[in-house]
């Protein structure tokens, strides 16, 4: 039975790429019991594949997080295989909000301890407990409100590049690492309403449910996230509080929400916010990088990798196994050699070692 693709993922990113098949991008998230995450997952690709559906899908004990793209002509089809789920049959589906199609080039279903990896160990959290949802014309009416606190979720890179007028947000590589910066930061503000934001909303759903537990009184979240804020917004003419660019984990690497360009070019210090993979496939740096650097620096982060790329592919191929590999995959733009890279937290008195954007 076949449970994964082993076609080589530069063919199958070039052949993403040169297809004009239409295709749509959603994801979601449920928070449920599953018994055996393994059998689940297998259950799942079978169906999946058959639809030509790509994706990145997570599936642990506490349920399911998926970032699906799948052929529009089975959009239905798909939708059919939730209803027959039983604690997926009302899942809420976020749509991407600019959509090219070119999401995902192949399926991934893997098996996890967590559909989220928050590093809490706490047996007495109650993570149902969640905060109170918002939808757009509620979550801009509360900004308004002096009391409340925004908190950007998400990453350094993400907030980097769009984030909510006036929001916070930790100077972090990942979401565990996230909630004990904000809880230090927060302690003294447990009384204020406290607004929490994440791309589709996952984070916050557990975020805000760990906060309460941490004796947070008025905790909220933007229900969907930045992706169905920008939907309502859209719908229902509504005030865009948000600037810049939402952040995406896929091949587009980001959506435009606002129409700001709010970041600079990590090489030179021009205005911009597009996202790159360093061409070095030892490095894989992921940075911003204008067109300009990008023709100059033939799409790679530095002058070493410049010089790399241009090897025969049979050394760079021994360099990529090799312990001299970079390998800043996981680095996020933290590379020394980035000039205008994010500095990092600026201090702020009552709310150390945060970002006020």
């Amino acid at each position: 039975m076949k449970l994964h693709n082993k076609v080589d993922k530069k063919i199958l990113r070039e052949q993403l790429l040169a297809s004009d098949k239409d295709r749509t991008t959603i994801s979601f998230y449920k928070y449920a019991s599953v018994k055996n995450p393994e059998v689940f997952r297998d259950h799942l690709y079978v169906q999946w594949d058959e639809l030509d559906i790509y994706g990145r899908v997570h599936i642990a004990v506490e349920g399911i997080n998926a970032q699906l793209s799948i052929p529009t002509e089975h959009l239905n089809a798909f939708i059919a295989t939730l209803k027959n789920i039983t604690f997926l049959g009302n899942v809420r589906l976020n749509f991407a909000f600019q959509d090219n199609g070119k999401s995902f080039f192949k399926l991934v279903i893997k098996a996890r301890d967590k559909i989220l990896a928050d590093g809490l160990e706490d047996q007495s959290f109650d993570s149902s407990n969640k905060g109170q949802h918002l939808d757009a014309k509620e979550w801009n009416q509360l900004m308004e409100d002096p009391n409340s606190i925004l908190i950007d979720m998400r990453n350094h890179y993400e907030s980097e590049v769009g984030h909510f007028d006036g929001a916070v947000a930790p100077d972090v590589d990942t979401f565990a690492s996230s909630l004990d910066v904000i809880d230090k930061m927060m302690e003294k503000h447990k009384d204020k309403n406290i607004m929490m934001y994440c791309t589709g909303g996952i984070r916050c759903e557990k975020a805000s449910a760990w906060y309460k537990h941490k004796g947070y009184e008025n905790v909220y979240q933007l229900e969907g996230g930045i992706v169905k804020y920008a939907h309502e917004v859209q719908d229902e003419k509504l005030d865009n509080k948000f600037k810049g660019k939402n952040f995406v984990f896929d091949e587009r690497l980001g959506e435009t929400i606002g129409q700001e360009v709010i970041a600079q070019c990590h090489q030179c210090g021009k205005a911009c916010d597009t996202h790159v993979n360093c061409k070095n496939l030892a490095c894989n740096l992921l940075f911003i990088q204008c067109e300009d650097c990008a023709k100059s620096h033939e799409n790679t982060c530095s002058e070493h990798c410049q010089s790399t790329i241009k090897l025969p592919e049979e050394e760079q191929h021994e360099l990529r196994k090799s312990k001299r590999a970079i390998h800043n995959i996981f680095k996020k733009g933290r590379s020394p050699h980035l000039k205008y890279k994010q500095d990092g937290a600026i201090e702020i008195p009552e709310m150390p070692g945060m970002h006020k954007l």
